[in-house]
């Protein structure tokens, strides 16, 4: 199993655990549940896929979809002796980005696209999923959020991936690199409220 490939079910399942929590937030079934953690993990790395002319990662390796599942029974049985699910969802969620960020631009870069495309591959499949999650769970999703670092952060993590690899060869090294910005600027969002300036409106000049 390649290095990609073990990225690829580490944000999974880190994104499946975010989808189960925000479903437990819902008060979803147990179906409820799995289609929300399916829909959080694999809709960025599907994203990705379709757009680089890949078969999706689910179809290629049906794995990935039991991984969620079992994410999603687990979070089920056990989401009630969280303290704050939101708080766990927020931080699992970090956790994740950090994961798939460099794993959707080491997939690009695996493929030898140009480093806009790899940025943007790398962004999208950091953020798509949880959008997805937010939205059909009915909440303001995170990427848009207000004094929020969470685009910025997949962005910046994503660049780093790029800067890296045109440094090493060794993808672990570049993988951590990606990882390492994006959850550095997400947690100092959530810890230290982080956040670039926002647009203010002024009124029209006469």
């Amino acid at each position: 199993m390649t290095n990609l490939v073990l990225l690829d079910y580490a944000s999974v399942l880190v994104f499946a655990l975010t989808g189960a929590l925000a479903a437990s937030r819902a008060q979803l079934d147990l179906v409820g549940f799995v289609f929300i953690a399916s829909l959080t993990a694999l809709g960025g790395g599907t994203l990705r896929d379709v757009l680089l002319d890949r078969t999706p990662l689910w179809i290629a390796q049906p794995g990935f979809v039991a991984v969620a599942t079992l994410a999603a029974v687990v979070v089920f049985f056990t989401a009630h002796l969280l303290e704050s699910r939101y708080r766990a969802l927020l931080w699992l969620d970090s956790l994740a980005l950090a994961v798939a960020v460099p794993a959707g631009a080491g997939v690009a870069i695996s493929l030898a696209q140009p480093w806009p495309v790899t940025l943007i591959m790398g962004t999208l499949t950091g953020t798509f999923g949880g959008m997805m999650r937010d939205v059909v769970c009915n909440e303001v999703p995170l990427v848009l959020k207000k004094g929020e670092l969470y685009v910025t952060a997949a962005f910046a993590g994503s660049a780093a991936t790029v800067l890296a690899a045109s440094m090493v060869a060794d993808p672990l090294i570049v993988a951590v690199a990606g990882g390492l910005v994006t959850w550095a600027l997400r947690a100092g969002s959530l810890m230290f409220g982080w956040s670039l300036p926002s647009y203010k409106s002024r009124p029209p000049r006469p």
